[in-house]
């Protein structure tokens, strides 16, 4: 496991398990939602985004947490392990309003700078919509994949009890 990426639903804990993994095997991490927004929650341009996960993954191990699934063909080629936080929607919907109580008027570490956390209705809706309208493309994608270790959470627990083994 040198070359990894994280992806899963909003609140599910992408970020926490990149980090987590970090420490653990000694490798950079790469929040994409810190490369992608800019202060005042301005996006970064699409060409951007793709030269900045294409100067990584050049880099010989690596964690990137983030969907954004018009890149992540990028990182699927180049990903020796993919972790999937597959979690139910009601899960990751707390685990949102977990974070914006959490982080209430603060960025998050793992966004970009001068980013407050905020909740608003789109973004309900796009964790509420996840499973329903991603989850499948992202399952088709990882069954293309070979040579790659793929493991599939679906509940914190299965994530914890990963992350615990890889400390042993």
């Amino acid at each position: 496991m040198r070359k990894i990426l994280i992806i899963g639903g909003s609140g599910a804990g992408k970020s926490t398990l990149a980090r987590q993994l970090g420490d653990i095997l000694h490798i950079p991490v790469h929040h994409l939602d810190a490369i992608f927004w800019k202060p005042g929650w301005q996006p970064i341009e699409r060409a951007d985004l793709i030269s900045e996960q294409k100067r990584i993954i050049q880099n010989e191990a690596w964690i990137i947490d983030g969907n954004y699934s018009a890149t992540m063909d990028i990182r699927l080629k180049e990903a020796d392990t993919v972790v999937f936080l597959h979690y139910k929607t009601i899960r990751c919907l707390y685990g949102v309003l977990k974070r914006r109580i959490q982080y209430h008027g603060k960025t998050r570490p793992d966004m970009g700078q001068d980013c407050p956390e905020k909740l608003d209705i789109e973004f309900i809706q796009w964790v509420y919509q996840f499973n329903r309208k991603k989850a499948k493309a992202i399952y088709e994608k990882l069954n293309q994949l070979s040579n790659t270790t793929i493991h599939i959470f679906t509940t914190p627990k299965q994530t914890h009890e990963f992350v615990t083994n890889l400390m042993k």
